[in-house]
């Protein structure tokens, strides 16, 4: 079997299991809509309901837009964003108590695609001819996620177009399944740049020599983003326009904004997670609305509007006008687009919004993909039909892509491009060794065991810290108090139990206990900081659950503990996922798991707990029962890492000290143990 024949095969496995993934989500949608109640998927994030409906216009794309907003459950955080498909509801509650059968939700027949969220206000893009009104004077409106056929059929489109490739698309298929063929690069002196460390100088010359691909190998806290950054800068001095991707909304941003720091002239497709000025200087829809030819379209298109509206029967010269409005409409729109993409050197969209209708056409000599860990292989592949050579970025040690579909995942398809791509290529692969976020024994273990002790820390924060003699990592065992007894709840004396609980496959475990004991722990590091420091150094902390069930218990019990209302601001609860890309001065992490069995479910996947450890910039605390958790291996070698810090530090207070006053007497936020 030649290499094209090998890498067609493999491909075609892709299709294969991408297809097994897409019927696992749909019918999982399908099950959802059946049977998890609007409440459920409101605290999921999943809905909005009640909905008040606001207006509906039509926005500068000429696309019906119908703006609502949601009236309860605003401190829920949601799933809702850019390009996401929806479809609106109505709910009665009262129906729903009284008739088994449930037919009180009744679904518009119709899909929307989320514009842009922010706060409690969204924008959803609706088919031209949606029934507004109906809309409007609907009782107990509602709008939930849909399933995204889309991003499935513009990944198994991109999978075709890649096993049927010729000329350069069929190269870069054969290349990057191929260990025989070797990735081709330029030959010049090496660039110098005083501003980067070594290895990020070594990166950025990685990516101009390459002709083929470059990956940058960015673990956390090394810069990745400023090296992507001047790699792009200095890709620009050689070509006229790059295209850059990643595989969220978010990441798209982040880079973007970095790339207008730096006088970069970006244009976004697609609108923004973060909705302010900012980014919405650079998006197509905010440029496209400022370009001076922009009223005349508007007036064109009002004019299409009217006189489709307004079309009397026998009117000979209907037709005639229509298509004269019609056609000067598209020439404005095409001239606009022009100049619009004409003056961009950057154009930034996610990795399925490369299929965008407006890039129809459009070519690059060099593909950029950030956080490219983190997305399916597939998706990848849409934008790679415009491009001549790829370079990809992230970190195949931290979070990798979601893949629902057991069978999927053991089959392979979590395998990412980038992944693929370390092993048949590692020439092409740069690592950035130099870290500029953690403590130095903090970092200590994450290279150690994820980066074959490759990566160091910057002088600057190899010794950062909040408290003197402090340890930088602390694991509290939750086994340690299953004995203590709760006089608040209990009339006699009984045990507390650490154990997990199981509340359902869309929520997973939660730990009440480890929850309480989690806020009392970081009340007691509090207390040993002091308020004041707390407040004038603004001293930030992250609390992060691999579980959403016990991320919501512990965001409620936060928000009623007395304690911590003047830190608000400081503190943010989230899952390991929602913690990507970001850094905390404190991460406190609660593990959940606690059973006999010593099951510990997709704790396993330990790239997650690599990105929650990083995450911190000077202290770790873990909550854990040791137990259960160190029959894997990962967290015995992490146990006794963290037990050799602490021997190490003999004179420091013990963290646990006094945790068992609060535990039995601290209530006066109302809440107790349960």
């Amino acid at each position: 079997m030649n290499i094209t024949e090998s890498s067609i095969q493999m491909l075609q496995q892709q299709r294969l299991l991408l297809q097994l993934e897409y019927q696992s989500e749909k019918e999982a949608y399908r099950q959802q809509t059946e049977h998890i109640g609007i409440g459920r998927k409101v605290k999921r994030g999943d809905a909005w309901w009640p909905l008040r409906f606001m207006r509906s216009y039509y926005n500068s794309l000429n696309q019906l837009a119908v703006e609502v907003s949601r009236t309860v459950d605003t401190d829920i955080e949601h799933n809702f964003e850019f390009g996401r498909p929806v479809v609106f509801f109505t709910f009665d509650a009262e129906q729903a108590t009284t008739n088994k059968k449930d037919n009180s939700i009744q679904y518009f027949r119709f899909t929307g695609t989320v514009s842009y969220v922010d706060g409690d206000r969204m924008v959803v893009i609706v088919p031209d001819k949606t029934p507004v009104i109906d809309l409007q004077s609907a009782d107990n409106l509602g709008v939930q996620l849909s399933f995204d056929e889309t991003s499935y059929r513009l990944m198994m489109d991109a999978l075709d177009r890649a096993i049927r490739g010729k000329g350069r698309l069929g190269y870069l298929r054969d290349l990057f399944y191929s260990k025989s063929m070797k990735a081709e690069t330029f030959t010049f002196q090496p660039m110098h740049f005083p501003y980067l460390n070594a290895t990020q100088e070594q990166a950025v010359n990685g990516v101009l020599w390459a002709k083929d691909v470059a990956i940058v190998h960015g673990p956390p806290g090394t810069g990745k983003t400023t090296t992507l950054v001047e790699a792009i800068r200095e890709t620009l001095m050689r070509e006229n326009q790059v295209l850059v991707c990643a595989q969220s909304n978010m990441a798209v941003d982040w880079i973007s904004e970095k790339l207008v720091d730096r006088g970069i002239n970006v244009l976004r497709i697609g609108n923004p997670t973060r909705v302010n000025d900012k980014m919405l200087s650079f998006t197509y829809e905010r440029r496209f609305e400022a370009h001076p030819d922009y009223p005349q379209l508007w007036a064109l298109r009002k004019a299409i509007r009217e006189l489709r509206s307004h079309r009397r029967r026998g009117d000979e010269r209907y037709h005639q006008k229509l298509e004269s409005l019609k056609s000067r409409a598209t020439e404005l729109e095409i001239r606009i687009n022009s100049e619009l993409f004409g003056e961009a050197r950057v154009i930034a969209c996610t990795l399925v919004g490369s299929a965008n209708r407006l890039l129809d056409g459009q070519k690059f000599g060099t593909l950029f993909i950030d956080e490219a860990a983190q997305a399916l292989e597939a998706a990848c592949w849409i934008p790679m039909r415009r491009v001549s050579r790829v370079v990809l970025a992230g970190d195949h040690c931290q979070l990798p892509p979601t893949v629902k579909s057991i069978a999927a995942l053991k089959a392979g398809l979590g395998k990412t491009l980038m992944e693929r791509i370390v092993e048949t290529h590692p020439e092409a692969v740069t690592l950035l060794k130099i870290q500029y976020r953690m403590n130095d024994e903090i970092m200590r273990f994450s290279s150690n065991y994820f980066y074959h002790g490759q990566v160091e820390s910057a002088p600057e924060v190899r010794f950062r810290g909040i408290l003197d003699l402090d340890t930088p990592m602390e694991w509290i065992d939750t086994s340690e108090f299953s004995e203590i007894s709760d006089s608040s709840e209990n009339t006699e004396d009984s045990p507390l139990s650490f154990k997990e609980e199981f509340v359902g496959e869309s929520y997973g475990r939660i730990n009440k206990n480890e929850a309480q004991l989690t806020l009392h722990v970081l009340q007691h590091y509090f207390e040993r900081i002091s308020k004041q420091r707390l407040l004038d150094e603004r001293i930030d902390v992250g609390i992060i659950s691999p579980y959403r069930a016990q991320v919501q218990f512990l965001r409620r019990l936060l928000a009623k503990r007395e304690f911590f209302k003047p830190f608000r601001r400081q503190i943010s609860v989230n899952t390991v996922d929602g913690f990507q890309g970001q850094e905390r001065d404190v991460i406190v992490i609660s593990l959940v798991r606690s059973n006999e069995e010593g099951q510990i479910g997709f704790l396993r996947d330990l790239r997650r707990m690599n990105v929650a450890i990083t995450r911190a910039r000077m202290k770790v605390i873990i909550l854990g029962d040791r137990t259960t958790l160190t029959r894997h291996p990962f967290y015995r070698q992490l146990w006794k890492y963290i037990t050799q810090l602490k021997n190490n530090n003999d004179d420091e207070e013990n963290i646990t000290d006094g945790i068992d006053d609060h535990l039995c007497n601290d209530h006066d936020d109302g809440t107790a143990v349960q």
